[in-house]
């Protein structure tokens, strides 16, 4: 009974060690019943958990000899392939989820058992049990019993100190990523092989346990456990000072862009004077043109002029010459798209919020509505804003099909933009960006999507 419960144990625990990264990503069509997404998610990475209890048992079963490697080697591989089935992208990181588990469970396996092998033979030798031999079978009862319970209590302690300290679990892991990820369990395990070999030889040969032997034993599995965490950590140091500096490659990116959408308004502001300047001259030439009877002179002079006052004169007024520029942009890019562009959007005049944060939010948001609105007739993009007292709220939303896949670590749904950095992943900050803005004023975004529209709402906390 001691061995299956052991693999109901393990079944257990490497479901709990893969549901962090392989629900970051399930789809969940509404916001509002994203929990129920998660029970759903929950139930399909349990199947982890089942595939390599059921299949640790069926070998256990059968009364075919098998190595114990390789037996519980056909364990994780079976649960690997169910991995692979639930979601079927970064199949690097899952064999290091594989690999790992492996490893961790011959550790914390190997600490239970010599502590069990010490206490067992500690309390036989001891004058209760001399005098009480019908007590024999109890104490194995109850030592198998704090077996199952040590080996449970490391294998978890291990598994939460990996966790805890392995923040991007959803990001894409590279090989040369995994490699170096690997190297600690592979070694650990090769070293756990030669320690327990050469244990259970010396008991075979000297029928007793070595109490040196046994604690150097303790500390290497300690040791090993350690440097896998270690490890991890530095790979996480890694992997943040690369999101940093992406972020900041984004972040530079979009300041050129409000920094092009000065230079427009500028431009626009010297087209509007140098037509001003030039008008009393317009007037006096059309005044002429029809004093000396010259109507269709005059006609085309005036259509040409028409013509001029339009490209530069806006027919959105937001109350922000940058914020107009933003919106006409992207009524222009909606307009080539075939896509209806409603806007009722109005800047909080006479408040403390930053144009260059309207900026960042006009311009991530309604990029992302340009990208993801699908070209049908019926398509279009709505912006609006309103104040209510101090509240600021902006509402886009846009035509949607297809489902969101939601990121567990930002609680975002994620882009499926084809954004390639140089160590090969896909990044999509958009909504990270907006969100961030949004928290400096001392709000935050919701994201819904209902009956194919997809709603984006941005609240901010002004100041008049």
């Amino acid at each position: 009974m001691v061995p299956i419960g052991e693999l109901f144990i393990m079944g257990y625990c490497f479901y709990q060690f893969a549901k962090p990264f392989v629900e970051s990503s399930f789809e969940c069509p509404l916001l509002c019943t994203l929990y129920k997404g998660k029970k759903q998610s929950k139930k399909r990475t349990f199947c982890v958990g089942i595939t390599y209890t059921l299949t640790m048992l069926i070998l256990y079963e059968i009364p075919v000899h098998f190595n114990t490697f390789i037996a519980y080697s056909i364990g994780v591989f079976a649960a690997f392939l169910v991995m692979c089935w639930i979601e079927r992208r970064n199949y690097e990181q899952k064999i290091f989820i594989t690999v790992t588990f492996f490893s961790l469970r011959w550790f914390t396996s190997a600490m239970a058992e010599i502590l069990y092998d010490n206490l067992y033979d500690f309390m036989l030798n001891t004058n209760y049990m001399r005098t009480h031999p019908d007590m024999s079978f109890a104490l194995y009862v109850m030592v198998c019993l704090l077996y199952l319970a040590l080996e449970f209590l490391f294998t978890v302690i291990g598994i939460k100190c990996i966790l805890k300290n392995y923040a991007y679990k959803y990001a894409k892991m590279s090989k040369k990523e995994l490699f170096i990820l690997i190297v600690p369990s592979f070694m650990g395990v090769v070293g756990y092989e030669l320690i327990w070999y050469y244990r259970n030889f010396y008991i075979a040969e000297i029928k007793k346990n070595s109490d040196m032997y046994d604690i150097l034993s303790l500390l290497y599995y300690v040791v090993a456990i350690v440097m896998i965490v270690v490890v991890i950590v530095l790979y996480q140091d890694i992997k943040a000072g690369q999101e940093e500096k992406l972020q900041n490659e984004l972040l530079a990116t979009q300041m050129d862009s409000i920094r092009q959408h000065i230079e427009q308004v500028e431009n626009l502001y010297q087209g509007i004077r140098c037509i001003r300047h030039d008008m009393t001259n317009h007037i006096i030439t059309l005044e002429r043109l029809y004093a000396a009877n010259k109507q269709k002179e005059a006609i085309a002079y005036s259509t040409e002029l028409k013509a001029v006052l339009s490209e530069v004169s806006s027919n959105i007024i937001s109350g922000n010459p940058i914020t107009d520029v933003i919106l006409q942009e992207m009524q222009s890019k909606a307009k080539k798209k075939k896509i209806r562009f409603d806007i009722d959007f109005h800047y909080p005049i006479a408040s403390n919020v930053n144009v260059f944060d309207i900026s960042v939010i006009l311009n991530n948001a309604l990029q992302n509505a340009l990208e993801y609105t699908p070209k049908t007739e019926m398509s279009y993009i709505s912006i609006i804003s309103y104040r209510r007292n101090n509240a600021y709220i902006i509402e886009i939303s846009n035509s949607f099909i297809g489902n969101l896949q939601w990121n567990t670590e930002s609680g975002l749904p994620m882009t499926s933009k084809e954004r390639i950095d140089s160590y090969g992943q896909n990044h999509g900050y958009g909504l990270l960006n907006i969100q961030k803005v949004a928290q400096k004023y001392f709000g935050d975004i919701v994201v819904d999507l209902k009956d194919d529209v997809f709603c984006l709402s941005i609240l901010l906390m002004i100041e008049t």
